[in-house]
């Protein structure tokens, strides 16, 4: 069945002039299906190199709206459109526009996983990956992290830096929990503990690593550890687990599950490929500022 839906998908893309992008945390037969499967901003980097004319973004909606903003030639479709983040929805354009009132000295920094919105109220990105470079970079004696707290309390220890979160989180990696470290780390005495930075300081305390998603994929490639619990949400072990055959992987908690990643299946591709749904436009108006913010990030370097 789901080597019919993938030739169907192949057929379309070639139609279309398609491309399709999965993140990391994806279903692993939507992830089997795509041409490029990575993070959010490394996918429509890629994107925006290709050919295509349309990309179906198989991930969340404020990734379809990078991809827009770095491709806005191409169409931009997102198969589901209830494939939202609960992290980017805890921020709006308007509520930092406050919040800058109040800290008017500070920079803003805003975390990738946000609105196009509110990138355009910012003065740079970061990633997960290079937020600590990127908070090093700024001369400012005041930084406003937005919208994830625990990613900012992260950076904050690593840099030293004076900064105001946001009070923002992921709602998966806040179901990580120490006590899950805890009694895998007695399970597997010699597993390396790999957690994302958006995890809670206290779970980050007790990790040999913090990464990125693409940093994990990295590290679990380079390491020399044969066992590895991965501190993030689960769909990353289905790629972990292709790439490296010999390795094991132990998710950290199977409640680390975020329901809006699982929501697009390759039905919905092969729906959103025929109809040509669901478009996701980001104004000309926004993504003049938001590329801005994105463009110095990259000046700087993805870490």
């Amino acid at each position: 069945m789901q080597n019919k839906l993938k030739e169907k998908i192949s057929q379309l893309k070639e139609q279309k002039k398609a491309i399709i992008l999965a993140h990391n945390y994806q279903l692993g037969e939507v992830q089997d299906a795509a041409d490029f499967v990575g993070d959010s901003l490394e996918l429509s980097q890629k994107a925006a190199q290709t050919k295509a004319e349309v990309i179906v973004f198989c991930g969340v909606h404020f990734m379809a709206e990078t991809a827009s903003i770095l491709c806005p030639d191409k169409l931009v479709l997102l198969p589901d459109l209830n494939a939202g983040c609960p992290m980017a929805d805890m921020i709006t354009a308007e509520k930092l526009r406050q919040k800058k009132k109040e800290y008017p000295k500070a920079a803003v920094v805003c975390y990738i996983n946000s609105p196009a919105a509110v990138k355009a109220e910012a003065d740079v990105c970061c990633t997960s990956a290079n937020a600590v470079k990127i908070v090093e970079s700024i001369k400012a004696e005041e930084i406003l992290f937005v919208p994830d707290q625990y990613l900012g309390q992260y950076v904050a220890a690593k840099t030293g830096k004076k900064m105001i979160f946001w009070p923002g989180y992921c709602p998966t990696h806040a179901r990580i929990l120490p006590d899950h470290i805890e009694k895998l780390k007695q399970d597997y005495p010699l597993a390396r503990v790999v957690v994302h930075p958006e995890c809670r300081p206290e779970v980050i305390a007790l990790a040999d690593e913090v990464l990125s998603t693409g940093g994990l994929c990295r590290y679990a490639q380079t390491s020399q550890a044969k066992e590895i619990i991965v501190g993030t949400e689960i769909g990353i072990i289905h790629r972990l687990r292709e790439e490296n055959p010999n390795k094991r992987f132990i998710p950290v908690s199977e409640q680390a599950v975020c329901p809006n990643m699982k929501l697009i299946t390759l039905e919905k591709i092969i729906y959103s490929l025929e109809e040509t749904v669901f478009e996701v436009k980001v104004s000309p108006q926004i993504r003049t500022s938001a590329i801005a913010t994105v463009n110095k990030m990259l000046a700087v370097g993805r870490g």
